[in-house]
């Protein structure tokens, strides 16, 4: 990444509630990078998921667990990082949400739908927690 112009680095609760935390910071920094409304949703809905996920999937609601959160932004790209302090899970054995027996299921799209917003994903987990880094290229100038 080039200069930052953006950051904010957080430890979130393992709380529902938290979730209502991310959407100020990601607002404001649309408001620094006056971003295009189709660029911001695909980057809000895509974090939403990633910390919706680690507080519920990878910390289980533990109280005493918190999850890391990281957004930077240079001139053309937003990176976030989502770190929960969960047992991990294999990324490569996520069910595809596109199968035929997956289709109806009301859970299981969340990795699928960060891949499908964000220009980068990369995702290490292990048995200490699981981290998602996303980057978001764009160039709204």
């Amino acid at each position: 990444m080039n200069e930052l112009i953006f950051n904010s680095e957080s430890k979130l609760r393992s709380d529902k509630s938290s979730l209502a935390l991310v959407e100020p910071i990601l607002e404001n920094l649309r408001q620094i990078l006056g971003i295009k409304d189709e660029n911001f949703y695909n980057v809000m809905i895509a974090v939403t998921e990633a910390v919706n996920n680690a507080i519920n999937h990878g910390n289980k609601l533990n109280p005493s667990k918190k999850v890391d959160f990281v957004v930077q932004a240079d001139n053309n790209t937003i990176f976030v990082k989502v770190k929960d302090e969960g047992a991990g899970f294999d990324p490569t054995q996520v069910a595809d949400c596109l199968e035929p027996e997956n289709l109806l299921k009301s859970s299981g799209r969340g990795i699928f739908i960060i891949r499908e917003l964000m220009s980068t994903v990369n995702i290490e987990s292990n048995a200490h927690g699981t981290t998602i880094e996303m980057f978001y290229t764009y160039n709204d100038n």
